[in-house]
């Protein structure tokens, strides 16, 4: 049986052949256009969904009353309305195991680069403005044995946990829903309040999905709690921190420093403040961004796509309850 499926995101060569010799496929460059004339039998016919990146909601699956999967290129579903799709027994499907250490790569990097000021100094040094030999105005601030509390003591978190304790003597602090015993063993981990951890932590690590409890979790009386020469990192979603709220954290000298991959709008655009202050590393959302894990990636969700709609396999699925 062959399974009318939309393509709304490229896949690596090889994988688009299987998707082909699997499935009966519909590629566009844009949901937005499933929802026009000329493609809206296709829609209405639709067994599976593969992408990344674009809207999912009650408006569109209105259209397409046959889906039964829909699989996100990502380990973030930001973009599905899973409490609609589960009431259509829709199952959605990620990728959440295979960027875990990728993503810790990156948000490692980001404490290192906004404590040693490196994005700044590296700009510095491109532009001819090292002329002498650097005084205490380009210091930046030690990583190794400093206190680095995570928000979100996951898998991802937990990966930068191992790095910052058995790399760099890091003390590790966290706050999460609940008590990670195989960090308080392998990372001598302590559990705590939020409010303990923003009052103690040298680096304060964001690693949260999205929702209405974490949406701008980092505001002002957040920024106020913190070490005035402590630093934000956050690697998790853009919009868990009041991004105004940090820029008046930095410009008041409440905190010294940010790192951010994540932004409360992405692109990030070109008139946002943050961009005119030196002391904040701004990356391009690149937290899974290598060859490797990005083909694991698109590997991960068309196995999860190809396993939930022929036998309804429902690992790395979302909302497992309604595959029955």
């Amino acid at each position: 049986m062959s399974f009318k499926v939309i393509q709304y995101d490229d896949l690596p060569d090889d994988l688009e052949q299987r998707l082909l010799e699997s499935c009966d496929v519909t590629k566009v460059d844009s949901l937005d256009l499933m929802q026009g004339d000329e493609y809206r039998t296709v829609l209405a016919e639709a067994k599976g969904l593969i992408g990344v990146g674009q809207e999912v909601g009650a408006q569109f699956l209105d259209l397409a009353p046959k889906l039964r999967v829909a699989s996100t290129i990502s380990v973030g579903y930001d973009h599905f309305d899973v409490a609609e799709m589960t009431k259509r027994k829709i199952m959605l499907m990620h990728t959440p195991d295979v960027l875990t250490e990728t993503t810790a790569d990156m948000i490692f990097t980001l404490i290192l680069c906004a404590a040693r000021r490196a994005a700044e100094l590296h700009s510095m040094v491109k532009s001819g403005g090292w002329t002498q030999m650097v005084g205490p105005e380009h210091f930046g601030s030690d990583v190794y044995g400093k206190k680095l509390g995570i928000v979100g003591l996951g898998r991802i978190g937990s990966a930068v946990a191992r790095r910052a304790y058995n790399g760099f003597n890091m003390e590790i602090l966290y706050h999460n829903r609940k008590v990670n015993q195989e960090a308080e063993k392998s990372f001598n981990a302590r559990h705590c309040s939020f409010d303990e951890l923003l009052v103690e932590s040298d680096f304060v690590c964001l690693v949260l999905p999205l929702s209405d409890q974490t949406r701008k979790l980092m505001g002002s009386a957040e920024f106020d709690k913190m070490k005035p020469g402590a630093f934000l990192i956050n690697g998790g979603r853009g919009p868990v921190v009041d991004e105004l709220a940090l820029v008046e954290a930095l410009q008041k000298g409440k905190i010294r420093g940010a790192g951010l991959d994540v932004y409360e709008q992405e692109p990030l655009p070109t008139d946002s403040p943050l961009l005119n202050l030196p002391e904040v590393v701004t990356l391009p959302h690149i937290g899974s961004a290598t060859h490797e894990t990005r083909y694991a990636m698109a590997e991960c969700a068309l196995n999860n796509l190809l396993g939930a709609l022929i036998h309804r396999e429902t690992r790395n699925c979302v909302n497992p309850e309604i595959a029955n």
